[in-house]
Protein backbone atom coordinates (compact mmCIF):
# COMPACT_ATOMS: atom_id res chain seq x y z
CA UNK A 1 0.00 0.00 0.00
CA UNK A 2 1.00 3.28 -1.24
CA UNK A 3 2.44 5.57 1.74
CA UNK A 4 3.93 9.16 2.35
CA UNK A 5 7.52 9.60 1.98
CA UNK A 6 8.28 12.47 4.20
CA UNK A 7 12.10 12.07 4.44
CA UNK A 8 14.77 14.78 3.88
CA UNK A 9 15.76 14.32 0.30
CA UNK A 10 12.54 14.79 -1.05
CA UNK A 11 11.39 17.78 1.26
CA UNK A 12 14.91 19.56 -0.22
CA UNK A 13 13.96 18.46 -3.54
CA UNK A 14 10.61 20.20 -3.27
CA UNK A 15 11.19 23.15 -1.52
CA UNK A 16 14.69 23.82 -3.65
CA UNK A 17 12.80 23.07 -6.92
CA UNK A 18 9.11 25.25 -5.72
CA UNK A 19 11.30 28.20 -4.71
CA UNK A 20 13.19 28.74 -7.93
CA UNK A 21 10.23 27.60 -9.85
CA UNK A 22 8.13 30.43 -7.94
CA UNK A 23 11.09 32.94 -8.08
CA UNK A 24 11.84 32.23 -11.64
CA UNK A 25 8.11 33.61 -12.71
CA UNK A 26 9.08 36.93 -11.22
CA UNK A 27 12.64 36.97 -11.49
CA UNK A 28 12.80 39.80 -13.78
CA UNK A 29 10.20 42.02 -12.04
CA UNK A 30 12.40 41.57 -8.87
CA UNK A 31 16.06 42.07 -10.10
CA UNK A 32 15.52 44.60 -13.27
CA UNK A 33 12.21 46.58 -11.46
CA UNK A 34 12.73 46.81 -7.56
CA UNK A 35 16.46 46.11 -8.37
CA UNK A 36 16.62 43.26 -5.90
CA UNK A 37 19.58 40.78 -6.01
CA UNK A 38 19.17 37.22 -5.85
CA UNK A 39 21.30 36.78 -2.52
CA UNK A 40 19.01 38.54 -0.55
CA UNK A 41 16.01 36.40 -1.72
CA UNK A 42 17.39 33.43 -1.33
CA UNK A 43 19.20 34.68 2.04
CA UNK A 44 15.40 35.56 3.70
CA UNK A 45 13.84 32.44 1.61
CA UNK A 46 16.74 29.93 3.35
CA UNK A 47 15.97 31.43 6.56
CA UNK A 48 12.15 31.09 6.12
CA UNK A 49 12.59 27.11 5.44
CA UNK A 50 15.32 26.74 8.33
CA UNK A 51 14.70 25.27 11.50
CA UNK A 52 14.13 29.22 13.20
CA UNK A 53 10.95 29.09 10.73
CA UNK A 54 8.93 26.68 8.32
CA UNK A 55 11.99 23.87 9.54
CA UNK A 56 11.80 22.17 5.75
CA UNK A 57 15.43 22.65 5.76
CA UNK A 58 17.51 21.06 8.28
CA UNK A 59 20.93 21.47 8.48
CA UNK A 60 21.74 19.77 11.45
CA UNK A 61 19.83 16.45 11.02
CA UNK A 62 22.02 16.00 7.42
CA UNK A 63 24.89 16.32 9.66
CA UNK A 64 23.60 13.44 11.73
CA UNK A 65 23.75 16.20 14.93
CA UNK A 66 27.80 16.65 14.57
CA UNK A 67 28.70 20.24 14.48
CA UNK A 68 31.59 19.59 12.87
CA UNK A 69 30.33 17.50 9.91
CA UNK A 70 27.82 20.23 9.56
CA UNK A 71 30.89 23.23 9.47
CA UNK A 72 32.62 20.58 6.64
CA UNK A 73 29.77 20.28 4.62
CA UNK A 74 29.09 24.49 4.36
CA UNK A 75 33.11 24.51 4.21
CA UNK A 76 33.08 22.45 0.85
CA UNK A 77 30.21 24.16 -0.39
CA UNK A 78 31.35 27.30 -0.47
CA UNK A 79 34.81 25.74 -2.14
CA UNK A 80 32.48 24.37 -4.73
CA UNK A 81 30.51 27.41 -5.42
CA UNK A 82 33.91 29.76 -5.41
CA UNK A 83 35.55 27.66 -7.27
CA UNK A 84 32.69 27.73 -10.17
CA UNK A 85 32.20 31.44 -10.13
CA UNK A 86 35.88 32.13 -10.32
CA UNK A 87 36.72 30.17 -13.30
CA UNK A 88 33.61 31.63 -14.62
CA UNK A 89 34.13 35.06 -13.50
CA UNK A 90 38.54 34.81 -15.06
CA UNK A 91 36.77 33.68 -18.36
CA UNK A 92 34.58 36.39 -18.45
CA UNK A 93 37.48 39.13 -18.48
CA UNK A 94 39.18 40.72 -21.73
CA UNK A 95 42.41 38.55 -23.26
CA UNK A 96 46.03 39.26 -21.11
CA UNK A 97 43.62 41.42 -18.59
CA UNK A 98 45.85 40.40 -15.51
CA UNK A 99 48.72 41.31 -17.78
CA UNK A 100 46.95 45.09 -18.94
CA UNK A 101 45.72 46.15 -15.85
CA UNK A 102 48.34 44.77 -13.19
CA UNK A 103 49.00 48.62 -12.07
CA UNK A 104 45.30 48.77 -11.03
CA UNK A 105 44.90 45.40 -9.35
CA UNK A 106 48.49 45.95 -7.37
CA UNK A 107 46.52 48.48 -5.82
CA UNK A 108 43.29 47.19 -4.97
CA UNK A 109 45.00 43.95 -3.60
CA UNK A 110 47.71 45.36 -2.10
CA UNK A 111 47.40 48.90 -0.34
CA UNK A 112 43.77 48.25 -0.39
CA UNK A 113 43.73 45.03 1.27
CA UNK A 114 46.46 45.57 3.97
CA UNK A 115 44.39 48.98 4.91
CA UNK A 116 40.33 46.49 4.71
CA UNK A 117 41.99 44.41 7.05
CA UNK A 118 43.93 46.32 9.28
CA UNK A 119 40.84 49.34 9.88
CA UNK A 120 38.79 45.76 10.26
CA UNK A 121 41.02 44.33 12.95
CA UNK A 122 41.03 47.64 14.94
CA UNK A 123 37.50 47.85 14.72
CA UNK A 124 36.84 44.45 16.09
CA UNK A 125 39.55 45.13 18.59
CA UNK A 126 37.45 48.13 20.01
CA UNK A 127 33.63 46.48 20.03
CA UNK A 128 34.51 43.02 20.92
CA UNK A 129 35.22 42.77 24.67
CA UNK A 130 38.48 40.41 26.15
CA UNK A 131 39.96 39.92 22.91
CA UNK A 132 43.64 40.18 21.82
CA UNK A 133 44.96 42.32 19.05
CA UNK A 134 46.07 39.24 17.44
CA UNK A 135 42.78 37.40 17.60
CA UNK A 136 41.60 40.71 16.06
CA UNK A 137 43.54 40.49 13.01
CA UNK A 138 42.52 36.67 12.21
CA UNK A 139 38.61 38.09 12.38
CA UNK A 140 39.27 41.06 10.22
CA UNK A 141 40.88 38.64 7.57
CA UNK A 142 37.98 36.60 7.23
CA UNK A 143 35.94 39.72 6.05
CA UNK A 144 39.10 41.55 3.92
CA UNK A 145 38.34 40.24 0.79
CA UNK A 146 35.46 40.99 -1.49
CA UNK A 147 32.88 38.57 -2.12
CA UNK A 148 32.57 37.82 -6.32
CA UNK A 149 29.11 35.94 -5.96
CA UNK A 150 27.97 39.11 -4.57
CA UNK A 151 29.92 41.33 -6.77
CA UNK A 152 28.44 39.23 -9.98
CA UNK A 153 25.22 40.72 -8.52
CA UNK A 154 25.68 44.50 -8.38
CA UNK A 155 27.90 44.51 -11.89
CA UNK A 156 25.66 42.82 -13.65
CA UNK A 157 21.65 43.54 -15.34
CA UNK A 158 20.35 46.56 -16.19
CA UNK A 159 21.55 49.07 -13.97
CA UNK A 160 24.85 48.12 -14.31
CA UNK A 161 24.67 48.46 -18.13
CA UNK A 162 23.12 51.67 -17.43
CA UNK A 163 25.25 53.18 -15.05
CA UNK A 164 28.50 51.73 -14.53
CA UNK A 165 30.69 51.69 -17.04
CA UNK A 166 32.18 48.58 -18.67
CA UNK A 167 36.22 49.45 -17.82
CA UNK A 168 34.87 49.23 -13.73
CA UNK A 169 32.31 46.58 -13.97
CA UNK A 170 35.68 44.31 -15.11
CA UNK A 171 38.29 45.68 -12.32
CA UNK A 172 35.12 44.69 -9.90
CA UNK A 173 35.07 41.53 -11.32
CA UNK A 174 39.10 40.65 -11.41
CA UNK A 175 39.66 42.20 -7.74
CA UNK A 176 36.97 40.05 -6.31
CA UNK A 177 38.48 37.26 -8.31
CA UNK A 178 41.54 37.94 -7.00
CA UNK A 179 41.92 38.89 -3.43
CA UNK A 180 39.61 35.79 -2.69
CA UNK A 181 42.68 33.37 -3.25
CA UNK A 182 44.75 35.83 -1.58
CA UNK A 183 43.46 35.93 1.55
CA UNK A 184 45.55 33.11 3.26
CA UNK A 185 48.09 35.43 3.76
CA UNK A 186 46.42 37.53 6.23
CA UNK A 187 44.20 34.79 7.59
CA UNK A 188 47.53 32.83 8.30
CA UNK A 189 49.98 35.12 9.73
CA UNK A 190 47.65 35.63 13.01
CA UNK A 191 46.59 32.04 13.02
CA UNK A 192 50.62 30.61 13.46
CA UNK A 193 51.02 33.26 15.74
CA UNK A 194 47.95 32.28 17.67
CA UNK A 195 49.27 28.57 17.37
CA UNK A 196 52.99 29.14 18.50
CA UNK A 197 52.84 31.92 20.83
CA UNK A 198 49.55 32.22 21.98
CA UNK A 199 48.28 31.22 25.59
CA UNK A 200 52.04 31.42 26.51
CA UNK A 201 52.86 28.94 23.72
CA UNK A 202 51.00 26.19 25.99
CA UNK A 203 50.89 22.48 24.06
CA UNK A 204 53.17 24.30 21.39
CA UNK A 205 56.64 25.32 20.96
CA UNK A 206 56.57 28.92 21.68
CA UNK A 207 58.66 30.38 19.04
CA UNK A 208 57.26 33.04 17.00
CA UNK A 209 60.43 32.26 14.51
CA UNK A 210 58.63 28.89 13.25
CA UNK A 211 55.41 30.84 13.03
CA UNK A 212 56.72 33.35 10.87
CA UNK A 213 58.81 30.39 8.75
CA UNK A 214 55.67 28.46 8.20
CA UNK A 215 53.61 31.20 6.78
CA UNK A 216 56.34 32.27 4.29
CA UNK A 217 56.59 28.12 3.55
CA UNK A 218 53.51 26.87 4.03
CA UNK A 219 51.47 30.22 3.19
CA UNK A 220 53.46 31.73 0.20
CA UNK A 221 55.19 29.19 -0.99
CA UNK A 222 53.05 25.80 -1.02
CA UNK A 223 49.61 27.57 -0.67
CA UNK A 224 49.87 30.87 -2.54
CA UNK A 225 52.93 30.73 -5.32
CA UNK A 226 51.73 26.42 -6.25
CA UNK A 227 48.38 27.45 -6.99
CA UNK A 228 48.90 30.06 -9.28
CA UNK A 229 51.47 27.99 -11.12
CA UNK A 230 49.26 25.14 -11.20
CA UNK A 231 46.22 27.16 -12.70
CA UNK A 232 48.17 28.20 -14.96
CA UNK A 233 49.69 25.57 -15.95
CA UNK A 234 45.71 23.52 -15.66
CA UNK A 235 44.32 26.59 -17.64
CA UNK A 236 46.77 27.01 -20.72
CA UNK A 237 46.57 23.06 -20.86
CA UNK A 238 42.61 23.13 -20.78
CA UNK A 239 42.68 25.76 -23.44
CA UNK A 240 45.03 24.05 -26.22
CA UNK A 241 43.61 20.47 -25.91
CA UNK A 242 39.98 22.16 -26.62
CA UNK A 243 41.73 24.51 -29.39
CA UNK A 244 42.52 21.11 -30.87
CA UNK A 245 39.20 19.15 -30.44
CA UNK A 246 37.22 22.00 -31.99
CA UNK A 247 39.15 22.34 -35.12
CA UNK A 248 38.91 18.33 -35.67
CA UNK A 249 35.36 18.51 -34.96
CA UNK A 250 35.31 15.94 -31.90
CA UNK A 251 33.73 18.65 -29.49
CA UNK A 252 30.23 18.63 -29.86
CA UNK A 253 27.88 22.32 -28.70
CA UNK A 254 27.25 20.72 -25.37
CA UNK A 255 30.44 19.80 -24.27
CA UNK A 256 32.00 22.84 -25.45
CA UNK A 257 29.90 25.21 -23.57
CA UNK A 258 29.92 22.95 -20.28
CA UNK A 259 33.83 22.63 -20.41
CA UNK A 260 34.43 25.51 -18.15
CA UNK A 261 32.22 24.50 -15.49
CA UNK A 262 34.12 21.31 -15.43
CA UNK A 263 37.35 22.59 -15.15
CA UNK A 264 36.49 24.29 -12.23
CA UNK A 265 35.50 21.13 -10.76
CA UNK A 266 38.44 19.36 -11.85
CA UNK A 267 40.66 21.87 -9.89
CA UNK A 268 38.30 22.63 -6.60
CA UNK A 269 38.85 18.25 -6.60
CA UNK A 270 43.24 17.85 -7.46
CA UNK A 271 43.96 20.93 -5.68
CA UNK A 272 42.02 20.17 -2.81
CA UNK A 273 43.80 17.31 -2.68
CA UNK A 274 46.97 18.59 -2.46
CA UNK A 275 46.18 21.09 -0.22
CA UNK A 276 47.01 23.85 -1.45
CA UNK A 277 44.68 27.41 -2.43
CA UNK A 278 42.23 25.59 -4.80
CA UNK A 279 40.23 29.22 -4.98
CA UNK A 280 43.48 31.19 -6.40
CA UNK A 281 44.07 28.25 -8.85
CA UNK A 282 40.06 28.78 -10.57
CA UNK A 283 40.80 32.22 -10.81
CA UNK A 284 43.92 31.87 -12.47
CA UNK A 285 42.75 28.85 -14.62
CA UNK A 286 39.93 30.68 -15.97
CA UNK A 287 41.97 33.76 -17.10
CA UNK A 288 44.43 31.74 -18.80
CA UNK A 289 41.81 29.52 -20.28
CA UNK A 290 40.61 32.51 -22.27
CA UNK A 291 44.00 34.46 -22.60
CA UNK A 292 43.26 34.71 -26.13
CA UNK A 293 39.63 35.49 -25.61
CA UNK A 294 38.78 32.93 -27.88
CA UNK A 295 36.60 31.19 -25.27
CA UNK A 296 34.87 34.04 -24.05
CA UNK A 297 33.84 34.75 -27.81
CA UNK A 298 32.39 31.82 -28.66
CA UNK A 299 30.24 31.66 -25.76
CA UNK A 300 29.15 34.79 -25.22
CA UNK A 301 25.28 34.88 -26.51
CA UNK A 302 25.38 31.30 -24.65
CA UNK A 303 23.56 31.28 -21.21
CA UNK A 304 24.63 28.23 -20.11
CA UNK A 305 27.05 29.48 -17.46
CA UNK A 306 24.64 32.42 -16.27
CA UNK A 307 22.38 29.82 -15.75
CA UNK A 308 24.73 27.54 -13.64
CA UNK A 309 25.74 30.69 -11.91
CA UNK A 310 22.00 31.45 -10.85
CA UNK A 311 21.48 28.31 -9.54
CA UNK A 312 24.54 28.03 -7.30
CA UNK A 313 23.81 31.53 -6.02
CA UNK A 314 20.30 30.86 -4.87
CA UNK A 315 21.79 27.30 -3.39
CA UNK A 316 24.34 28.59 -1.52
CA UNK A 317 22.45 31.59 0.54
CA UNK A 318 18.85 29.80 0.87
CA UNK A 319 21.81 27.02 2.89
CA UNK A 320 23.76 30.29 4.63
CA UNK A 321 19.74 31.31 5.47
CA UNK A 322 19.33 27.65 7.25
CA UNK A 323 22.47 27.34 8.93
CA UNK A 324 23.28 30.65 9.72
CA UNK A 325 23.33 31.20 13.73
CA UNK A 326 20.54 33.83 14.15
CA UNK A 327 19.81 33.03 17.93
CA UNK A 328 23.42 33.17 18.77
CA UNK A 329 23.54 37.64 17.50
CA UNK A 330 21.52 37.62 20.27
CA UNK A 331 22.25 35.52 22.80
CA UNK A 332 26.02 34.95 23.25
CA UNK A 333 29.09 35.36 25.60
CA UNK A 334 31.39 37.47 23.61
CA UNK A 335 29.45 40.68 22.66
CA UNK A 336 26.26 42.07 23.18
CA UNK A 337 23.95 42.96 20.00
CA UNK A 338 24.30 46.38 20.61
CA UNK A 339 27.80 46.61 19.85
CA UNK A 340 27.59 44.03 17.00
CA UNK A 341 25.16 46.62 14.98
CA UNK A 342 27.49 49.27 15.84
CA UNK A 343 30.80 47.33 14.59
CA UNK A 344 28.34 46.09 11.18
CA UNK A 345 27.77 49.39 10.26
CA UNK A 346 31.28 50.67 10.72
CA UNK A 347 32.93 47.85 9.41
CA UNK A 348 31.03 48.70 5.89
CA UNK A 349 31.51 52.66 6.30
CA UNK A 350 35.49 52.68 7.18
CA UNK A 351 36.70 49.12 5.74
CA UNK A 352 36.70 49.93 2.25
CA UNK A 353 35.92 53.51 1.07
CA UNK A 354 38.28 55.93 2.46
CA UNK A 355 41.14 53.19 0.78
CA UNK A 356 39.53 53.51 -2.57
CA UNK A 357 38.51 57.32 -2.79
CA UNK A 358 42.20 57.88 -1.49
CA UNK A 359 43.49 55.71 -4.21
CA UNK A 360 40.86 56.30 -6.89
CA UNK A 361 42.95 58.80 -9.22
CA UNK A 362 45.96 56.49 -9.48
CA UNK A 363 43.13 53.99 -10.91
CA UNK A 364 42.28 55.04 -14.44
CA UNK A 365 38.80 52.84 -14.28
CA UNK A 366 37.69 55.31 -11.60
CA UNK A 367 36.99 58.33 -13.59
CA UNK A 368 34.27 60.32 -11.07
CA UNK A 369 34.47 60.45 -7.01
CA UNK A 370 31.13 59.09 -7.22
CA UNK A 371 32.79 56.11 -9.18
CA UNK A 372 34.99 56.17 -6.49
CA UNK A 373 32.45 56.01 -4.09
CA UNK A 374 30.62 53.48 -5.90
CA UNK A 375 33.71 50.98 -5.89
CA UNK A 376 34.78 51.70 -1.96
CA UNK A 377 30.97 50.52 -0.64
CA UNK A 378 30.65 47.80 -2.97
CA UNK A 379 33.01 45.38 -1.85
CA UNK A 380 30.59 43.01 -0.01
CA UNK A 381 31.25 40.67 2.88
CA UNK A 382 29.97 37.11 1.63
CA UNK A 383 30.31 33.40 0.43
CA UNK A 384 34.46 34.25 0.66
CA UNK A 385 33.42 35.59 4.11
CA UNK A 386 31.84 31.92 4.88
CA UNK A 387 34.99 30.18 3.42
CA UNK A 388 37.75 31.90 5.36
CA UNK A 389 35.43 31.19 8.81
CA UNK A 390 35.36 27.35 8.10
CA UNK A 391 38.86 27.42 7.55
CA UNK A 392 39.97 29.06 10.45
CA UNK A 393 37.84 26.75 12.71
CA UNK A 394 39.10 24.08 11.30
CA UNK A 395 42.56 25.40 11.84
CA UNK A 396 41.57 25.98 15.58
CA UNK A 397 40.07 22.96 16.31
CA UNK A 398 44.18 21.23 15.65
CA UNK A 399 45.15 23.58 18.72
CA UNK A 400 44.81 21.41 21.68
CA UNK A 401 45.86 20.48 25.13
CA UNK A 402 45.90 17.32 26.39
CA UNK A 403 43.04 16.53 23.96
CA UNK A 404 40.69 19.56 23.94
CA UNK A 405 40.45 22.56 22.01
CA UNK A 406 42.84 25.57 23.95
CA UNK A 407 41.06 28.12 26.02
CA UNK A 408 42.08 31.15 23.79
CA UNK A 409 41.35 29.13 20.60
CA UNK A 410 38.01 28.36 21.76
CA UNK A 411 37.12 31.47 22.52
CA UNK A 412 38.58 32.88 19.64
CA UNK A 413 35.98 30.14 17.28
CA UNK A 414 32.94 31.94 18.98
CA UNK A 415 34.31 35.46 18.44
CA UNK A 416 34.68 34.48 14.70
CA UNK A 417 31.32 32.18 14.33
CA UNK A 418 29.67 35.27 15.77
CA UNK A 419 31.10 38.56 14.33
CA UNK A 420 31.66 36.68 10.81
CA UNK A 421 28.29 35.82 10.17
CA UNK A 422 26.72 38.74 11.56
CA UNK A 423 29.27 41.53 9.42
CA UNK A 424 27.54 38.70 6.25
CA UNK A 425 24.37 39.37 6.58
CA UNK A 426 24.89 42.61 7.24
CA UNK A 427 26.67 43.02 3.85
CA UNK A 428 24.16 41.12 1.50
CA UNK A 429 21.44 42.90 3.49
CA UNK A 430 22.64 46.71 2.97
CA UNK A 431 24.53 45.90 -0.44
CA UNK A 432 21.22 43.95 -1.57
CA UNK A 433 19.42 47.19 -0.95
CA UNK A 434 21.14 49.80 -1.56
CA UNK A 435 20.08 50.32 -5.28
CA UNK A 436 16.49 50.01 -4.51
CA UNK A 437 16.96 52.45 -1.50
CA UNK A 438 18.69 54.70 -3.55
CA UNK A 439 16.28 54.12 -6.45
CA UNK A 440 13.53 55.46 -4.02
CA UNK A 441 15.29 58.27 -2.57
CA UNK A 442 15.86 59.93 -5.87
CA UNK A 443 12.36 59.54 -7.23
CA UNK A 444 10.20 59.23 -3.72
CA UNK A 445 11.15 63.55 -3.20
CA UNK A 446 10.14 64.29 -6.71
CA UNK A 447 6.95 61.98 -7.03
CA UNK A 448 5.72 64.10 -3.58
CA UNK A 449 6.87 67.58 -5.05
CA UNK A 450 5.01 66.88 -8.75
CA UNK A 451 1.86 65.33 -6.76
CA UNK A 452 1.68 68.68 -4.31
CA UNK A 453 2.60 70.95 -7.45
CA UNK A 454 -0.23 69.44 -9.27
CA UNK A 455 -2.75 69.46 -6.24
CA UNK A 456 -2.33 73.16 -6.40
CA UNK A 457 -3.08 73.73 -9.46
CA UNK A 458 -6.34 72.01 -10.10
CA UNK A 459 -9.61 73.81 -10.05
CA UNK A 460 -11.56 74.00 -6.72
CA UNK A 461 -14.15 71.26 -6.20
CA UNK A 462 -17.45 72.12 -7.25
CA UNK A 463 -20.33 71.78 -4.08
CA UNK A 464 -23.86 71.46 -5.52
CA UNK A 465 -25.29 72.92 -2.21
CA UNK A 466 -22.84 75.90 -2.05
CA UNK A 467 -23.63 77.27 -5.31
CA UNK A 468 -27.47 75.63 -6.10
CA UNK A 469 -28.87 79.29 -5.28
CA UNK A 470 -27.21 80.91 -7.51
CA UNK A 471 -27.43 78.29 -10.42
CA UNK A 472 -31.34 79.35 -11.21
CA UNK A 473 -30.39 82.79 -12.27
CA UNK A 474 -27.22 81.77 -13.97
CA UNK A 475 -29.29 79.36 -15.95
CA UNK A 476 -31.03 82.29 -17.00
CA UNK A 477 -28.59 84.33 -19.06
CA UNK A 478 -28.25 81.49 -21.50
CA UNK A 479 -26.02 78.74 -22.95
CA UNK A 480 -21.88 79.21 -21.96
CA UNK A 481 -20.06 82.03 -24.10
CA UNK A 482 -17.65 79.94 -26.53
CA UNK A 483 -14.10 81.80 -26.51
CA UNK A 484 -11.98 81.66 -29.02
CA UNK A 485 -11.91 82.17 -32.75
CA UNK A 486 -11.00 78.92 -33.93
CA UNK A 487 -13.38 77.32 -36.40
CA UNK A 488 -12.72 73.96 -35.37
CA UNK A 489 -14.39 74.75 -31.26
CA UNK A 490 -18.38 75.58 -33.37
CA UNK A 491 -19.86 72.72 -32.04
CA UNK A 492 -21.10 73.02 -28.20
CA UNK A 493 -19.59 70.56 -25.49
CA UNK A 494 -21.83 68.46 -24.33
CA UNK A 495 -22.81 69.14 -20.42
CA UNK A 496 -24.16 66.22 -18.75
CA UNK A 497 -25.16 65.84 -14.88
CA UNK A 498 -28.00 63.47 -13.50
CA UNK A 499 -31.48 65.70 -12.81
CA UNK A 500 -30.79 69.12 -13.91
CA UNK A 501 -27.55 71.38 -15.25
CA UNK A 502 -26.18 73.90 -13.63
CA UNK A 503 -23.77 76.15 -15.87
CA UNK A 504 -21.65 78.53 -14.08
CA UNK A 505 -20.01 81.10 -15.97
CA UNK A 506 -16.20 81.61 -16.54
CA UNK A 507 -16.58 85.29 -16.18
CA UNK A 508 -19.57 87.55 -14.29
CA UNK A 509 -20.10 89.33 -17.35
CA UNK A 510 -20.63 86.60 -19.51
CA UNK A 511 -24.80 86.55 -18.90
CA UNK A 512 -24.48 89.73 -21.26
CA UNK A 513 -22.42 88.08 -23.97
CA UNK A 514 -24.85 84.26 -24.43
CA UNK A 515 -26.95 84.52 -27.65
CA UNK A 516 -30.13 83.85 -25.44
CA UNK A 517 -31.35 86.66 -23.69
CA UNK A 518 -34.67 85.16 -22.30
CA UNK A 519 -34.75 82.27 -19.72
CA UNK A 520 -33.68 79.01 -21.34
CA UNK A 521 -36.79 76.39 -21.65
CA UNK A 522 -37.14 73.59 -19.33
CA UNK A 523 -39.14 70.42 -20.44
CA UNK A 524 -42.65 70.02 -19.07
CA UNK A 525 -44.86 67.34 -18.70
CA UNK A 526 -47.23 69.45 -20.69
CA UNK A 527 -45.18 68.93 -24.02
CA UNK A 528 -42.03 69.98 -25.85
CA UNK A 529 -41.45 73.94 -25.91
CA UNK A 530 -41.62 76.11 -29.31
CA UNK A 531 -38.95 77.52 -30.85
CA UNK A 532 -39.59 81.09 -31.76
CA UNK A 533 -38.09 84.27 -33.03
CA UNK A 534 -38.33 87.44 -31.79
CA UNK A 535 -41.02 90.20 -33.28
CA UNK A 536 -39.18 93.24 -31.99
CA UNK A 537 -35.49 92.72 -33.15
CA UNK A 538 -32.88 90.21 -34.68
CA UNK A 539 -31.08 87.96 -32.34
CA UNK A 540 -27.83 89.90 -30.89
CA UNK A 541 -24.68 88.98 -32.65
CA UNK A 542 -21.94 87.26 -30.89
CA UNK A 543 -18.07 86.47 -31.87
CA UNK A 544 -17.69 84.77 -35.35
CA UNK A 545 -17.47 81.50 -34.08
CA UNK A 546 -21.03 81.68 -32.36
CA UNK A 547 -23.74 79.37 -32.78
CA UNK A 548 -27.22 81.37 -33.08
CA UNK A 549 -30.29 79.84 -31.78
CA UNK A 550 -33.85 80.85 -31.67
CA UNK A 551 -35.22 82.35 -28.59
CA UNK A 552 -37.66 80.36 -26.06
CA UNK A 553 -40.53 82.36 -24.97
CA UNK A 554 -42.74 80.88 -22.05
CA UNK A 555 -45.55 82.91 -23.08
CA UNK A 556 -45.65 81.57 -26.73
CA UNK A 557 -47.95 78.03 -26.85
CA UNK A 558 -46.32 75.45 -27.66
CA UNK A 559 -45.94 74.09 -31.21
CA UNK A 560 -46.58 70.54 -32.16
CA UNK A 561 -43.87 68.86 -34.05
CA UNK A 562 -41.47 72.36 -34.42
CA UNK A 563 -38.18 70.93 -34.53
CA UNK A 564 -35.18 73.18 -32.91
CA UNK A 565 -34.02 75.64 -35.36
CA UNK A 566 -29.75 76.38 -35.26
CA UNK A 567 -28.57 79.21 -38.14
CA UNK A 568 -25.03 79.72 -38.22
CA UNK A 569 -23.51 83.46 -38.69
CA UNK A 570 -23.06 83.53 -42.14
CA UNK A 571 -27.22 82.88 -42.61
CA UNK A 572 -29.77 85.96 -42.95
CA UNK A 573 -31.98 85.91 -39.89
CA UNK A 574 -35.53 84.31 -40.70
CA UNK A 575 -37.98 86.96 -41.99
CA UNK A 576 -40.91 85.24 -40.41
CA UNK A 577 -42.10 82.92 -37.88
CA UNK A 578 -42.90 80.36 -41.23
CA UNK A 579 -39.43 80.42 -42.68
CA UNK A 580 -37.77 80.36 -39.17
CA UNK A 581 -39.79 76.99 -38.78
CA UNK A 582 -39.17 75.96 -41.97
Amino acid sequence: MPTLAVVNFNIVCATLGGFITLFGLVSYLFKEKFYLSEPLISLIAGLIFSPHAANLVRPMQYALGDVDTLDTITLYFTRLVLGVQLVIAGVQLPPKYLKKEWKSLSLLLGPGMVTMWLVTSLLVFGFVPHISFLHALAVGACVTPTDPVLSNSIVKGKFADKNIPKELQKIIVAESGANDGLGYPFLFLPLYLIQHIGYGGLGQDNSATNAIGAWFGETWGYTICLSIVYGAVVGWVAKELLHWAEEHKYVDRESFLVFAIALALFIVGTVGMIGSDDVLACFIAGNTFTWDDWFRLETMDDSFQPTIDMLLNVSVFIWFGAVCPWYDFVYNSVIPIYRLIFLGILVLLLRRPPIVFTMHKKIHQIEETRQALYVGFFGPIGVSAIFYLYISLEFLRGITVDGEVREDADYLMQVLNVVVWFLCICSIVIHGLSIPLGKLGFYLPRTISNAISTDADEPEPFHVREHAAGAEQEMESGLRRRAGNDSSQNVPQRLVRIGRSIIRPSEPNSANQTRASSRAGVPSTNGPLAATSSSTSPAPQDSGNSIEMAQFSESTPPAKNAPRVIRFPDEAPPTSQKEAIE
